[in-house]
């Protein structure tokens, strides 16, 4: 048998066929065009089409189960067909300060809801939409994906409803959800099921046209940076991944809990540990800004990682930072374009390392196990020099995970990941504010 994942991020859709080894047998990847000439859901949806559509038949006729992973807190509202009814929010969309002002006075102090970018920020901020009456389903990128297989509407995961408001702890949404602003939105919140839950089979006729076997199972699914996490080998307190995509994302195995809103940080269950981390909108959608990818190839060779330039570059493309600060106003610090290409890209690498150390001693700084080794993710895990660099900040051991791309932590998912790792709740959950 054979297991598919799919990974939707920002810049294209990637799949992997894995087997009951974990053994990758085949992957592809599509990019998105820029700017996309259909919107970004139908893009999806096409997509999610082609990359099934393209796996060998040796492998497509034997695909157990099928999971899919999305950015997390990029939502859609949805009519009763699962059509949407408004663009897609994506997970770096903020919401204007008014429409979280009520939800300051109900939702715990520090919660993570209260981002402007939380999934329950958006679709606070869609009540005034015209269309919103017609609205029955809140679905996040991953949901809605997989509903165009299953066609079950209204079918989540926690990873994905985390910045929802849902409580991994309590597998519930809080009991505050019932206070008069929040509760007639109820009944739009989807059912927050296991990561990797099978939902059901595709639907037939769908079945049919993409050449997968009717018994094929489609599961609930994650989000990226989680599936990046599910890639790696990491599986003890104090393992890390960090992934090196558009955005830079880390997330490390703790016994402990660590929510703080006003440093980005936030706790996901995952089988029997916390995976605790953040997310910064630093990365390497800000290096492909400034270099061709051939550019960076060549650039980086050229890179003496034992000099320390100490720049202080904060390398953002807009104001605003989330993790390891939490400032919307944060305002980008960023070379002369005048400036030796070489020396603008040693910079810029150490300045996202020197952010990727605080991120990891700020979280141990509030109680998370000790940073033994990291694993990197994405693309960038490809660039030696920033390697180097990264191993220099942080201390510790930085080893390329075997396999660094999110749709094959993905189809570990769809294998039973979860189903192989303790699954019950420690008897004291620890949480730190």
């Amino acid at each position: 048998m054979y297991y598919l994942g799919i990974d939707f991020g920002t810049s294209g859709a990637r799949s992997a066929v894995i087997d009951e080894t974990d053994q990758l047998c085949w992957q592809q990847s599509i990019p998105f065009p820029s700017p996309m000439a259909s919107g970004p859901a139908q893009r999806w949806r096409t997509t999610l089409f082609q990359l099934i559509q393209a796996i060998p038949p040796r492998y497509k006729a034997a695909i157990a189960r099928i999971a899919i992973n999305g950015t997390s807190a990029t939502v859609l509202l949805c009519d009763e067909t699962g059509t949407p009814l408004t663009e897609p929010l994506m997970y770096s969309d903020r919401c204007p300060p008014d429409s979280l002002a009520p939800l300051a006075n109900i939702a715990p102090a520090g919660h993570l809801v209260l981002s402007p970018s939380s999934s329950l920020a958006k679709l606070l901020s869609w009540r005034s939409h015209p269309l919103f009456p017609q609205a029955r389903f809140l679905l996040h990128q991953a949901d809605w994906i997989a509903a165009q297989l299953h066609g079950r509407w209204g079918i989540s995961d926690y990873h994905n409803c985390l910045k929802l408001g849902y409580d991994p702890a309590q597998r519930a949404y809080p009991n505050w959800f019932d206070h008069d602003f929040i509760a007639p939105l109820r009944s739009l919140l989807p059912q927050a099921l296991t990561p990797g839950t099978v939902v059901g089979p595709p639907q037939a006729t769908l079945a049919r046209h993409l050449g997968l076997p009717s018994q094929t199972e489609i599961c609930a699914g994650t989000t990226d940076s989680i599936a990046a996490f599910l890639a790696s080998p990491a599986q003890g307190p104090g393992e890390a991944v960090t992934s090196l995509g558009s955005t830079l994302v880390i997330k490390l195995l703790s016994q402990t809990r660590i929510d703080q809103f006003e440093s980005g940080i936030y706790s996901h269950w995952f089988g029997s540990a916390w995976l605790v981390g953040g997310a910064s909108n630093t990365g390497g959608a800000v290096l492909a800004h400034f270099f061709t990818p051939t550019e960076l190839t060549t650039l980086s060779l050229q890179i003496d990682p034992q000099q320390n330039l100490d720049l202080n570059y904060y390398p953002l493309l807009k104001p605003g930072e989330r993790f390891p600060i939490q400032d919307p106003d944060l305002e980008p610090r960023l070379p002369s374009p005048e400036a030796d290409p070489v020396t603008v890209l040693q910079g810029l690498l150490q300045s996202m390392a020197r952010i990727e150390a605080e991120g990891y001693g700020k979280l141990q700084a509030l109680g998370a196990n000790p940073l033994l080794r990291v694993y990197t993710a994405g693309g960038g895990a490809q660039n030696a020099a920033w390697t180097v660099l990264r191993q220099q900040a942080l201390g510790v051991p930085v080893l390329a995970a075997p396999q660094t791309e999110a749709a094959y932590g993905t189809a570990r998912l769809a294998r039973g990941y979860f189903s192989q790792q303790a699954s019950s709740f420690p008897e004291s959950l620890s949480k730190m504010d």
